[in-house]
């Protein structure tokens, strides 16, 4: 919306706690105008609603934070949203990798959708719109309590939509750990008309392969009917979030890397497609191949401690690769200790997880339900991190 244009009848409304229902002249009403209730705590199993509201309108920003930030509970915490009166939701993800940090890790950051000026809070500005009604809820899994939930949901009432504005959509993934030589799905094929925004991915890789490198992977987009080959396929993993040669630490508008924590072998890093629309109109599916790389000799220092290794390229610097899926007679000679020092990508098996954020012309997508909590929170915690807790 441009900054100087009336808002033609919209009506601004805030939901948190000192005003749940957002209803006109209805704010600051706990403590006769001085600030009353400002925050609730979310009990073990409780569903607090963040915003119930009827009409068409568009919700245009979300904050929150919790006293508990602990991994179990970012992880524990559910957001759900529904749109005009849908049973399903559309959003069912996690709270903190819906926010844009994937591994329950909290850190400063800003970017086109989301930020976290001090890793204490979760800011979302994507619109979504809503024709007849929204709600949008959070629901504590957990066995504990967490102390104190502030937020409010900022949106427009009156606001109309044309046939061609879309809902929105987020999914969440976890694969720990990933099929071996098989991708892992960012998102799951969603049929009609839409728009895919991006992903967030989280990855912990598995102690076998030491310090070898995880991120060779290209992702690849499967565009209205695909067959076995996409559309769309990036170059490598570090490539696709603006990066080149490996990566570290760091938040651009629509790219970043905000967890790369080699001790703990966490990598948490975000691609949004805010100038580079993918756009389908019957079909979409998303995924990332699972592919690493290291030198010819460690590569070969791994198949023999039989490690779950499947080489796919060997090649020398300069040259083109030497193509290694059709060619299992190649293995013995592989193993052999010639050209130590050749480069080998490989698929591997690590611990991957992402969240989807998608439009749909629909208000309900047929994704798979949200995993079971013990799924989500398996294997959080960093050793050594000082993420485990953090109620300050």
């Amino acid at each position: 919306m441009d900054l100087y244009k009336s808002g033609h009848g919209a009506q601004t409304r805030w939901a948190s706690f000192e005003n749940p229902t957002a209803a006109r002249g209805s704010g600051g009403m706990t403590n006769r105008g001085a600030k009353g209730r400002p925050c609730l705590p979310l009990q073990a199993g409780e569903t607090l609603t963040l915003l119930d509201s009827a009409g068409s309108g568009l919700v245009t920003r979300i904050w929150l934070t919790l006293r508990d930030r602990s991994p179990e509970m970012l992880r524990g915490i559910v957001i759900r949203m529904y749109w005009d009166g849908e049973k399903c939701p559309a959003v069912n993800c996690p709270v903190g990798d819906f926010f844009g940090v994937g591994l329950g890790r909290r850190t400063p950051f800003e970017n086109g959708l989301f930020s976290d000026p001090e890793g204490r809070s979760f800011n979302c500005a994507i619109p979504m719109p809503f024709r007849r009604h929204a709600r949008i809820t959070l629901t504590n899994e957990t066995p504990r309590a967490n102390g104190m939930l502030f937020y409010d949901v900022d949106f427009l009432l009156g606001v109309p939509h044309a046939d061609d504005v879309l809902y929105f959509h987020a999914v969440w993934r976890r694969e720990s750990p990933n099929a071996l030589a098989q991708d892992f799905t960012i998102l799951p094929e969603v049929k009609g008309n839409g728009r895919f925004l991006g992903c967030n991915l989280g990855v912990i890789t598995n102690p076998v392969y030491t310090t070898s490198w995880w991120g060779e992977g290209e992702v690849k987009v499967w565009l209205d009917g695909d067959g076995a080959f996409p559309t769309l396929c990036g170059t490598g993993t570090e490539d696709y979030i603006g990066d080149a040669w490996g990566q570290k630490t760091y938040a651009h508008r629509s790219q970043g890397c905000l967890v790369a924590d080699g001790a703990n072998r966490h990598w948490a890093f975000y691609r949004y497609h805010l100038d580079d629309p993918v756009f389908f109109n019957q079909s979409c599916r998303v995924a990332i191949q699972t592919i690493g790389g290291d030198t010819r000799g460690r590569v070969a220092e791994l198949l023999r401690a039989q490690a779950p290794v499947k080489p796919v390229t060997v090649s020398k610097e300069g040259l083109d690769p030497v193509l290694l899926m059709d060619t299992p007679e190649a293995m013995p000679d592989f193993l052999a200790p010639v050209s130590p020092k050749d480069w080998v990508n490989f698929y591997r098996q690590d611990d991957w997880s992402g969240t989807a954020y998608f439009y749909l012309d629909r208000p309900t997508n047929d994704l798979p339900a949200l995993a079971p909590l013990a799924e989500r929170t398996s294997g959080l915690v960093a050793i050594g991190s000082g993420t485990a807790r953090a109620d300050t």
